[in-house]
């Protein structure tokens, strides 16, 4: 089968089309899926650096996340029929690929009258809003969140969802997107390279700050993030470092930023919390059945331009979900 191998940990551009790899099996207990689309996520690019913990090592078959039909069940498996349509996510790779093995009990069902790629975010963007705005980041009606990246498939789910549980949304992106992010719902833009968004999100409070911030940017945005949280109740959801490492020490948190930090890995959260987890897609299944969430509409790339995908979203130069079509 044709798939996208990591040769190194030097990054996306070291990515490489074999056109002559075996076909896995399922084992007991897993699905074979023919990959119809394979989501592109930042942990994609994380792997390829070697910073993501626990990732894995070249050479692999990249890509977490992919949607398609099942092809054949391991031994064991009752609960996932040959000819269903699922998606699904796996850390150790492989979608990037014409066939991807998933645990079956990750098989998540594309909703009904979906293309296979419109589910992509099902089981990774959108969990991970939901999962930061509501159990870990208490969010209510009346508070107001700052949400980093909002032009990404994550952040504009967060958008979405906070605003459909009656918060002030404050959100930022480049200023090429600032139009993308107030579509989906944001009452305030701010550039994501402003010299200081916490003056600008304390203005906006009247002097308050945020309840909730949602950080996947890392680096010194994070250090803007803790400045823009409301003093003593203030939250600050962290989930992401595509900006690279930052440090907090407690000298920082009892002097200088008074506020609740939490830390979010969806696939931590599914291992060490599945009840919690098990909550989180309960009630995202209720935010689509409802249309707060809907079908996404991926960029679309060809196998073979994976590296550029990841190239493009790691220079954070795209807007929503990315797919790669095998």
């Amino acid at each position: 089968m044709r798939t996208l191998q990591q040769t190194s940990l030097n990054g996306p551009r070291d990515l490489r089309l074999i056109t002559d790899a075996p076909t896995p099996s399922p084992g007991a207990g897993e699905v074979l899926i023919r990959v119809v689309a394979a989501g592109v996520n930042y942990v994609d690019v994380s792997q390829a650096y070697g910073t993501f913990a626990g990732g894995p090592q070249p050479p692999y078959v990249a890509g977490i996340e992919g949607a398609g039909e099942v092809v054949a069940v391991g031994a064991g498996v009752t609960e996932v029929k040959v000819g269903a349509h699922v998606i699904g996510a796996g850390i150790r790779g492989g979608a990037f690929a014409e066939y991807m093995v998933l645990p079956a009990a990750a098989a998540v069902p594309v909703p009904e009258g979906w293309a296979d790629e419109q589910a992509l975010g099902l089981v990774v963007s959108w969990p991970t809003a939901l999962a930061a705005l509501r159990p870990l980041g208490g969010i209510a009606a009346g508070h107001t969140v700052l949400i980093h990246a909002a032009a990404g498939a994550t952040g504009q789910a967060a958008v979405k969802i906070a605003k459909h549980y009656g918060a002030t949304v404050i959100a930022t992106a480049s200023a090429g997107k600032h139009e993308v992010v107030r579509a989906v719902g944001a009452d305030h833009v701010l550039d994501s390279r402003d010299a200081d968004i916490a003056a600008e999100v304390r203005r906006l409070t009247s002097g308050a700050g945020a309840d909730l911030v949602l950080e996947s940017v890392g680096g010194a945005t994070l250090e803007a993030s803790l400045a823009a949280a409301k003093r003593v109740t203030g939250r600050v959801v962290v989930y992401g470092l595509a900006g690279g490492a930052a440090t907090i020490s407690n000298w920082d948190l009892v002097y200088r930023h008074q506020v609740q930090v939490v830390g979010l890995n969806i696939g931590v959260l599914i291992q060490a919390a599945p009840r919690v987890f098990g909550e989180v897609m309960g009630e995202l299944f209720g935010l689509l059945a409802t249309g707060v969430l809907g079908p996404a509409e991926p960029t679309a790339y060809r196998l073979a331009e994976g590296p550029k995908a990841l190239a493009e979203l790691e220079a954070r130069a795209t807007v929503g979900k990315l797919a790669l079509l095998p």
